[in-house]
């Protein structure tokens, strides 16, 4: 296998490219980096995967290879290797661009994989089938809106696991948006959709690919937090969206 060219100054720059939030325009660069994508995240020291894995691990209890595993934003396919790893076997993945998922595809893990760009199209699985739903990244602004939360609740069992990891973006959208999910997941344990949530914070989620490393004595790091829910073994029967009073 050849080994890679990318560097460090090579994923910094990938990463700046990505500004658009247009959902067309996200899906035709996560096209164009699929090739690259893992690379450039090892390269900035991207811990997402490894956070929500590591939570997921510590909150599971079962036998591993009898659970069926959503990998929500699937990306190359990085999450299900981990969880290999621990004895996970059965993966269906989801993701907005082919690129990424034709890399998923090549690690052989998945039984099954569907294109789907979450927001503007709901979640393409079954409802209550899912003894795991896991979403590492993508929830920020112009990825995965708040809304989403709630098709991952939906695709969980009773007394699934859902487990989502995010980095802590240095933007004041991205601080909207933290914000507006937290108030989401308190709203939604409030009305026992789920249980009280397990909520662990990542010091070092990934090196800041925005700021000029020279600029700084030390390198530069965004910080993260991860999310654990366990569906409410009730919630089956209210598991519909709230409408508000006409």
């Amino acid at each position: 296998m050849l080994k890679s060219s990318r560097t460090a100054e090579d994923a910094r720059l990938a990463f700046q490219t990505c500004k658009s939030s247009d959902p067309k325009d996200q899906v035709e660069f996560y096209d164009s980096w699929a090739n690259n994508y893992e690379t450039d995240h090892k390269s900035v020291k991207y811990r997402a995967p490894h956070e929500a894995v590591n939570s997921l691990s510590e909150h599971f209890c079962g036998n591993p290879e009898e659970v069926l595993v959503l990998d929500v934003a699937c990306g190359s396919g990085w999450v299900a290797k981990l969880m290999v790893e621990l004895g996970f076997r059965h993966f269906v993945g989801v993701d907005g661009s082919k690129g990424m998922l034709a890399q998923a595809a090549e690690t052989g893990l998945y039984q099954d994989l569907k294109l789907a760009v979450l927001g503007p199209e709901p979640l393409p699985v079954q409802s209550g089938v899912f003894d795991v739903v896991i979403l590492s990244g993508a929830l920020d602004t112009g990825f995965c809106p708040v809304s989403v939360i709630r098709e991952l609740h939906q695709a969980a069992k009773p007394g699934g696991l859902i487990v989502m990891a995010r980095g802590d973006h240095t933007r004041e959208l991205s601080d909207d948006y933290k914000k507006e999910l937290e108030a989401e997941l308190q709203l939604m344990e409030d009305q026992g959709l789920w249980g009280p949530g397990h909520v662990k914070q990542v010091e070092r989620y990934m090196s800041n690919p925005h700021v000029n490393i020279s600029d700084h004595q030390e390198e530069p790091f965004i910080s993260g937090t991860v999310y654990v829910y366990r569906k409410s073994t009730q919630s089956a029967a209210c598991d519909v969206t709230p409408q508000s009073d006409q």
